[in-house]
């Protein structure tokens, strides 16, 4: 068992899993505080480093440093959430390392490498999350309201700052396969931050000023609204589908709807004029797949049409 104790937090490393574990002093950042213990197995890791602190200056001392963990693209939800967004001295998979400990981080560094050298870690982007996302109920403060998620259902509750545009549109609810994104962006200097939801089928952003997106949730100038908001969006991404999932075969519901409409779709006319009768019994199979909840709506007026053009 390898342990590194930096100025902000613990490492442990046990051969097959690291975990972060944020220190308890003020000054630690809120979006740590938030995250609390993560578990990164090792199959999430791509590398790691200990970065010593140049000796620019007469109080700088040797041996201290920074070390930080690479993870393999798609393995966490916080970083697929955030885009690489997190500062550096909120960032969960970086500790800072006083002089004393610098030797400690240099081989605690080779102990992690030295395992994914025997283990072969891929280094391909991974097809799930293997770091689990936050857990839920979570929610987060924003400056115009409220945004919550049970793990079931995504709510952004409007506040009295709130514009009024978003009051007029009421509190929003999606359910989370409603969901088709989810955008974080941190408050920096004199710029909104946002978490904005993008839902399926929607026509669109009202406006590309989070502040008058309903969809939208603004921060603003506070290392708490963009900690706590990075916290909420990694837990709602972790429960999405994984971007690099391989798509789901279609369910035998699913062929038998596709096969209606496309053999309706391929009837020849030379066909139709010859057995008018069997025309009118795939119309009558249309309308018992439809009322059995094969075929959508949709899918019954596509190959209706094609049936009655042949008629």
């Amino acid at each position: 068992m390898a342990e590194l104790i930096g100025k902000n937090g613990t490492w442990t490393f046990d051969g097959d899993l690291l975990r972060v574990v944020p220190g308890h002093d003020k000054d630690v950042p809120r979006l740590r505080a938030a995250l609390g213990e993560i578990a990164i197995p090792l199959a999430a890791l791509a590398g790691i480093a200990f970065e010593a602190t140049p000796e620019t200056s007469k109080n700088a001392k040797s041996g201290a440093g920074r070390i930080r963990v690479r993870l393999r693209a798609g393995s966490d939800p916080l970083t697929q959430a955030c885009g690489g967004r997190i500062a550096d001295d909120a960032d969960p998979y970086q500790l800072d390392v006083p002089a004393e400990r610098g030797g400690v981080a240099e081989y605690f560094a080779e102990e992690v490498r030295d395992a994914l050298t025997v283990a072969r870690i891929p280094s391909d982007p991974a097809g799930r999350y293997l770091v689990a996302p936050p857990p839920v109920p979570i929610s987060a403060n924003g400056q115009d309201g409220t945004g919550s998620f049970d793990g079931d259902v995504v709510r952004l509750d409007w506040g009295w700052l709130a514009d009024l545009k978003k009051r007029s549109a009421g509190n929003r609810e999606w359910p989370l396969s409603a969901l088709e994104a989810v955008e974080w962006r941190p408050a920096v200097g004199m710029d909104w931050g946002w978490i904005r939801f993008r839902i399926r089928g929607d026509a669109g952003i009202v406006s590309q000023n989070p502040r008058l997106d309903p969809n939208c949730l603004t921060l603003w100038g506070t290392k708490k609204e963009s900690g706590n908001s990075a916290v909420l969006a990694a837990a709602i991404v972790g429960r999405m589908p994984h971007p690099n999932a391989a798509p789901e075969k279609p369910s035998p519901a699913d062929d038998t709807a596709a096969t209606a409409v496309a053999t309706a779709a391929a009837a020849t006319p030379a066909a139709a004029g010859s057995d008018h009768d069997a025309l009118l019994r795939r119309l009558r199979e249309l309308g018992d797949l439809r009322r059995d909840g094969v075929l959508t709506d949709e899918e019954f007026a596509t190959a209706k049409q094609a049936v009655l053009k042949q008629l």
